[in-house]
């Protein structure tokens, strides 16, 4: 055997399975409750806001709030995009070959 010689190429795996597609009406309510979500951040930004413009920083009464609204704002931003982006939903273990 010399330098020159290459081992022969590996034969090519299996081809991928098919991941199943989610349904329309459920990326629809995907998309609905992604924005309703939006509601509580957006009214923690105007609360928030409206407390640092007032006093130069948030009350810490209504601090807990207003991290909770953000949380739930970006959990709504994030369901949005799993809805936009289509995510597939995976198969079922005991389907696959």
């Amino acid at each position: 055997m010399s330098i020159s010689d290459t081992p022969p190429p590996a034969p090519p795996g299996p081809p991928p399975a098919p991941m199943q597609k989610r349904s329309g009406c459920l990326t629809a309510l995907m998309a609905i409750f992604g924005i309703l979500m939006l509601l509580p951040g957006a009214c923690a930004l105007l609360f928030g806001g409206m407390s640092v413009v007032e006093d130069g920083r948030i009350a810490s009464d209504i601090a807990p709030l207003v991290f909770l609204g953000l949380v739930v704002g970006i959990g709504g931003v994030a369901l949005i995009w799993a809805a936009i982006k289509g995510r597939k939903a995976p198969a079922h273990p005991g389907t696959q070959a």
